[in-house]
């Protein structure tokens, strides 16, 4: 269900738009999953923005020291770990997505208490408690075979060859989110196929869809 929200338009008369029902959709899962296509297209879908949890990332980044959030700046002050054993990147970027959560939360706090609908998407965003009826939605897409997301890569960054330790760093980060969403009853999303993935992530939030998150579910939970 959608609601009206009446606005200025930019020639000073006003307007109508229709609101969804919810105000922040969160789309998260690891990297290579797809997040940022579906963020887009659900963006055109509702006609709300996109918020990328990268740009928290920079911002903090930039107002802060080392000192200050020494997690939100490991990366740049620790470039060498990224080459360490894939479970070792994993265990920090866990840490990492706990040190953003309440930087996270106030953004998905703000938009809730000023009424202004928006799509939070990013690989550091932790499931929240399922709200299926109320103002925070989530959706967590993950992708289990190692390959795709290898091609994904590829075919999103030629340049830099095969990066198959990043793939396995982002299937295991990926199942460990999936897992948390489980426990906090937010349903999992399989990206493929990809050419209906934003008509199913939105049958999800709307709630039209309960057989496929079930689905989802067991897929996840048997490695598939």
């Amino acid at each position: 269900m959608k609601r009206l929200q009446y606005s200025a338009r930019v020639d000073g008369t006003d307007g109508v738009r229709s609101l969804p029902d919810w105000r922040v959709l969160v789309v998260g899962g690891a990297s290579g999953m797809g997040k940022t296509g579906v963020g887009r297209a659900l963006a055109r879908r509702y006609d709300v923005p996109v918020v990328e949890a990268d740009d928290i990332v920079e911002a903090l980044l930039a107002v802060t020291l080392p000192e200050h959030l020494p997690e939100v700046h490991f990366w740049r002050t620790h470039p060498e770990a990224a080459r360490q054993a894939p479970e070792s990147v994993v265990e920090r970027q866990i840490a990492i997505a706990e040190a953003l959560a309440p930087a996270i939360e106030a953004v998905v706090a703000n938009h809730v208490g000023t009424d202004t609908p928006v799509i939070l998407e990013g690989d550091y965003i932790l499931p929240g408690p399922a709200t299926p009826e109320g103002p925070v939605r989530a959706v967590f897409l993950h992708e289990d075979d190692e390959e795709q997301v290898t091609a994904n890569y590829l075919r999103r960054e030629p340049e830099a060859g095969p990066q198959r330790h990043r793939a396995r760093v982002s299937v295991l980060y990926g199942r460990w989110l999936a897992a948390q969403a489980q426990a906090a009853g937010v349903p999992v999303v399989a990206p493929r196929p990809w050419v209906d993935l934003a008509g199913r992530v939105a049958k999800m939030v709307e709630g039209a869809s309960t057989d496929t998150v079930a689905s989802a579910r067991t897929a996840c939970a048997s490695g598939g």
